[in-house]
Order: structure tokens, then sequence, then C-alpha cells
């Protein structure tokens, strides 16, 4: 019997394949996913998501003000807010997560005082509630004059809900973006101060 061709050579240390890491390495070190960036805008067209479906993650009515110039969403405190009248949006804040964990707060703008509301708005809070218990995807169709709503047709699985409150969403939300006094620069813009 021939014992020398029987010996395992020695692995090349070398070898990519055996220096590839697994794909879910990042699952068994120890490693907890930070969240530093929440932004806040109507979903992705491309993005299938989901609505929180607890009460406790979502701010209604609150008062934002879209800088469409510099593309920043600002949240007005309650005692600004009377001095800001067509200034800013009444809207609901929506905790939403895309199919990749991307999480973001999507303002919904609420019906006007005299309880008028146009079809994007009621189309996008429509999108909303039913994002609550399915995942959809929400496109802009301007022959509508409307959102279309897409529920995805596969069984897929229910989100994974990064833990965190509300409290902490919001002010990784809006951390340098909330109009609390009059000083404030974006108020200062607003009247033509600077």
């Amino acid at each position: 019997m021939d014992t020398v061709n029987n010996i395992n050579p020695t692995p090349n240390p070398f070898d990519p394949a055996a220096l590839r890491l697994d794909q879910s390495y990042a699952d068994t070190v120890g490693v907890k996913k930070l969240l530093t960036t929440v932004p806040v805008r109507k979903p992705n067209r491309q993005d299938f998501v989901r609505v929180h479906p607890d009460a406790s993650y979502r701010l209604t009515p609150a008062a934002i003000i879209e800088v469409k110039d510099d593309r920043e969403v600002y949240l007005v405190t309650p005692n600004l807010a009377p001095g800001l009248v067509g200034e800013f949006s009444t809207v609901t804040l929506f905790t939403t997560i895309n199919r990749q964990g991307t999480l973001h707060l999507w303002p919904v703008k609420l019906p006007t005082s005299d309880g008028r509301q146009n079809e994007w708005h009621r189309s996008a809070a429509e999108a909303a509630e039913r994002a609550m218990k399915k995942w959809v995807r929400v496109t802009a169709s301007m022959s509508l004059g409307a959102y279309e709503i897409f529920e995805a047709s596969g069984d897929l699985p229910e989100p994974v809900w990064p833990d965190f409150s509300f409290q902490e969403i919001l002010r990784i939300a809006f951390r340098e973006r909330i109009v609390d006094r009059p000083d404030h620069p974006l108020v200062q813009r607003l009247q033509g101060i600077v």
C-alpha cells in the first residue's frame, strides 16, 4: 500500500474559498446596529413598506415645515405653530420600515381645518392604514391625481422593528431640525430677517 499518496496535502492559507467569511458572520459577533439617521419622507416608489401598528409610534397632529430647496423637513413645536400659520403643514408622522430594515418617518398630510382633503393626501393616508397590516408600495399616478397602492402578492415575513422608542426615533429624525424658539434660524429665514 502506497502511504505517500494517502497523505493530505497542506491546505493553502491563501485559498480565497478558505478565507471567505460566512454572510451571517455579523449575527454571531455580538454587534448591535446603531440608529443614527431616520429620514423624514414618503416611501420610495420601489419600496414595499410597513407602518408600525402601535399608535404610540405615530404623532398626530404634528406641524412640519418642508424646505424644498434644502430637501429638509422641520418639526414645529406647538407653542411656535400659531406664529407660523401658512408656513407649516399639519400631518401624521408614521413610523415606517422597508424590506431592507430601513426606518423612516412618513409625513401624511391631514385634512384642512374646514375638513377638505385632496386625493393625494387621502390616498396616502389609506396606504399608511393598509401598511399597518400588509406590505404595500405607493406610487404617484399623475393621471389618477392620487397615489396608487400595491399590496405585495407574496407571503412576506412580518417586519422586524428596531428596539427604539418613538421618542428616540423623533430625536434622531429631527435632532437638528426642530423649530422650538422664535429666534430659530428657519423662523428668521421665513420672516426675512436673515
